[in-house]
C-alpha cells in the first residue's frame, strides 16, 4: 500500500474508485464501504484510494472534550494494507482545511487532483464546511462530472447501528463485549514497556507498566480484563489491569499494566500490542496486600476459564 501525504504526489487518473472519512476504528460498518471499493476497483480494472485525516477532525473543530481515537494512523496503515486498499491518502487536517465548502474540496481533491469514477461513502457520511457535504450534494456533482455515488447502508450488530461512537462509548462504560462485537474483532493497543515499582513482582504477580504508543488513543475503562499480548508476533495469555492502583497509591494516575502467564523473559523497552478479549471485574481498593494477592488470584482463574471458551 502507497501512503501519499500531497496531492502533488497523486498522478490524476480518472479511472479510480474514492472513498473518504475519518475511519475511527474500522468496525464492521467501515468494512463493508472498504470491501465494496475494492470489489469495484476490479470491476473496472482501475484503482483505489481512500482518503482520510489526521489527526481527528474534532480534535480541531470540536470546542468539547478532546477526543480520544479507536485507530491511530500507523493501525490505518495496518488494516488497509491486509483489505485490498492500494493507496491511502492522509490529509494533514487544520483549521485551514476545515473552512473549504464541500464543493472546493470535491473540485480540488477529486475531480482536478486524483480523478474519480466513483465514489463510495457510508450512509451517512458528511463532509467539508460545518459538515454540509453529503449524498445529495455529492450526487449533483456526479452527474454534473460524470462519476457515480455508492452510498453504503447502516451495518448493525442485532437490532442497533454500528458506528465509531457507541463503540468508543461502549469502551468508555467498560463493555468491552459490545465493542469488540461491532469491531467484528477484539480492541487493541501498543504499548511501550517502562520501569515499574516492582511491587507486582513481589506479589508473585510481576507486571509490565505500558506508556501508550499514542496519547490520543483510547483505553478501555479501568478494570481487570483477560488479554492476550503479542510480542515478536507470538501471542500470549495475560491479564490486564487499567487503573489507579488505589491499594497502594492515592495520586489518581491511570496506569495500564500487563500480568503475561506461564512467562519470564527480560521486555523492558520494548513494544507490545496488548489485545482485550473480556473484562473480568472494576477496580478495587483492598484494605491489605494479602486481600489484593487472594483477588488476583481469582482473577487468573477467571481469566483462564475465558481463555478456554474462546479459542
Amino acid at each position: 500500500m502507497v501512503i501519499i501525504k500531497s496531492l502533488d504526489e497523486i498522478k490524476h487518473n480518472k479511472n479510480t474508485v474514492v472513498t473518504l472519512g475519518t475511519f475511527d476504528g474500522f468496525h464492521l460498518g467501515h468494512q463493508q464501504i472498504l470491501k465494496s471499493v475494492v470489489e469495484k476497483t476490479k470491476q473496472y480494472s482501475g484503482r483505489n484510494i481512500l482518503i482520510t485525516f489526521d489527526p481527528h477532525p474534532r480534535k480541531i473543530v470540536s470546542t468539547k472534550n478532546h477526543i480520544k481515537i479507536l485507530s491511530t494512523l500507523d493501525e490505518k496503515k495496518e488494516v488497509l494494507s491486509k483489505l485490498g486498499i492500494e493507496n491511502l491518502f492522509v490529509i494533514n487536517f487544520t483549521k485551514e482545511f476545515s473552512q473549504q465548502s464541500p464543493k472546493q474540496f470535491v473540485t480540488k481533491y477529486l475531480l482536478e487532483g486524483i480523478g474519480v469514477r466513483e465514489v463510495v461513502i457510508g450512509y451517512d457520511h458528511h463532509f467539508g464546511k460545518g459538515r454540509g457535504g453529503n449524498f445529495d450534494l455529492l450526487n449533483s456533482l456526479g452527474e454534473k462530472y460524470k462519476f457515480k455515488i455508492t452510498p453504503i447502508p447502516e451495518y448493525k450488530v442485532g437490532d442497533e447501528t454500528v458506528s465509531s461512537t457507541k463503540i468508543r462509548n461502549a469502551l468508555i462504560d467498560g463493555d468491552i463485549a459490545k465493542a469488540n462485537k461491532m469491531l467484528g474483532r477484539y480492541y487493541s493497543f501498543k504499548g511501550k514497556v517502562i520501569k515499574g515499582d516492582g511491587r507486582g513482582k513481589q506479589l508473585g504477580y510481576p507486571t509490565a507498566n505500558l506508556m501508550i504508543e499514542n496519547e490520543d488513543k483510547l483505553l478501555p475503562a479501568i478494570g481487570i480484563y483477560a488479554a492476550q499480548c503479542e510480542i515478536d508476533g507470538e501471542k500470549h495469555k495475560a491479564l490486564l489491569s487499567i487503573g489507579s492502583r488505589p491499594t497502594f497509591s492515592n495520586d489518581g494516575k491511570v496506569v495500564p499494566e500487563i500480568y503475561i502467564l506461564d512467562f519470564d523473559k527480560d521486555i523492558y523497552n520494548q513494544k507490545l500490542q496488548i489485545i482485550v478479549i473480556q473484562r473480568i471485574r472494576g477496580e478495587e481498593k483492598f484494605n491489605s496486600a494479602e486481600e489484593l494477592i487472594k483477588q488476583m488470584d481469582k482473577d487468573k482463574e477467571a481469566g483462564l476459564k475465558i481463555f478456554k471458551e474462546v479459542n
